[in-house]
């Protein structure tokens, strides 16, 4: 994928830059010649991991340093990455979430109002689209997400829309779907314990820091009874971010965009993927079905490509396994 960029510096606030996209968005951003100020109260993300610009430690709920930071000068855009994005523990922490993203983000656009920021990009997720009908999900299927995280990132959407429509803002949402993959240099990938993500927890398993993993249900009505994901490679969606923000600066209108190869891999499929990767037969079990998974869900990609012009090539699942599983070993030997 070809990024484009605008030849002119941009000033940048990127919340939540110090977490696993953010993180990778900064750099790329870094590298592309931005000049960013990173806010992240570092709950789970890596004071390291920020490779470019200047880091705040803070929270994006507190309106007095929202009013700090942006007060030091015009921003041209804001990106808000920062938020809690673990859908079982969103089930049982419900006000969490809804304190972490929608009143955080209720927060972070009144301030965004009050200095003047006029471009505002969002990471919202698949889980809007709850139980969807059909395999390939476009933007303009129904919304109906299933548990307190795809909820609390919908409220947030129609905040978005409802401020654009009342101030002047422009915005880019992007819908993703599952994010997996690390840094080809190795400084960035996911940390933090209790993973919850299938590429993740399967590196993990083949590392030996699991004695074993689970297949949820082997009984859905998929070729080999699996659930079938998209799978992005995390710098695959920052470069994305990049595209995103050169639309808005070429005056693009507003626009919701899913954010996903338009292919899917069953869960057998990504296992056997990281055991070919790790060159290890690790034990693998069977259990039942978890609520709310939909059998497939893939996602159409027309309208991104066409709003920001290019091809999106998509990054193989080899090269993501692959990749995964360095971040995974690298950790293992520095922990």
């Amino acid at each position: 994928m070809k990024t484009s960029s605008s030849s002119a510096s941009k000033r940048i606030l990127v919340t939540g830059g110090a977490g696993y996209i953010g993180s990778h968005v900064v750099k790329q951003l870094g590298e592309a010649g931005h000049a960013l100020t990173v806010l992240d109260n570092l709950s789970t993300g890596r004071r390291e991991a920020v490779l470019s610009g200047e880091l705040v430690v803070g929270n994006v709920g507190d309106a007095a340093m929202l009013d700090t930071v942006l007060g030091q000068g015009k921003f041209d855009a804001v990106m808000h990455f920062a938020g809690s994005i673990v859908v079982p523990e969103s089930v049982i922490d419900p006000i969490k979430y809804y304190a972490n993203n929608t009143g955080n983000t209720l927060q972070l656009l009144g301030a965004c109002v009050r200095h003047g920021v006029e471009r505002f990009i969002f990471s919202s997720t698949a889980a809007v689209y709850g139980m969807a009908d059909q395999a390939m999900v476009s933007e303009d299927d129904p919304l109906a997400p299933i548990n307190p995280y795809g909820a609390s990132k919908l409220m947030s959407e129609r905040m978005i829309a409802d401020v654009a429509a009342a101030h002047p803002l422009k915005y880019v949402i992007l819908r993703y779907f599952n994010v997996a993959g690390a840094e080809a240099e190795g400084r960035l990938g996911q940390s933090g314990a209790g993973a919850t993500h299938l590429i993740r927890v399967a590196c993990q398993t083949a590392l030996g820091m699991r004695p074993e993993m689970t297949i949820f249900g082997d009984d859905y009505a998929t070729p080999d009874g699996t659930c079938i994901r998209d799978y992005i490679h995390v710098e695959d969606l920052a470069r994305a971010h990049l595209e995103a923000l050169s639309y808005l600066q070429r005056g693009g209108d507003s626009a919701v965009l899913n954010f996903g190869y338009g292919r899917g891999y069953s869960v057998r499929e990504v296992i056997a993927a990281v055991k070919q990767a790790s060159g290890v037969d690790f034990a693998v079990r069977t259990g039942k079905r978890r609520a709310g998974d939909p059998a497939q869900l893939i996602a159409a990609n027309a309208r991104i490509k066409a709003a920001f012009g290019w091809q999106l090539r998509g990054t193989s699942l080899d090269e993501i396994t692959h990749s995964a599983l360095a971040w995974e070993k690298r950790l293992l030997e520095t922990a």
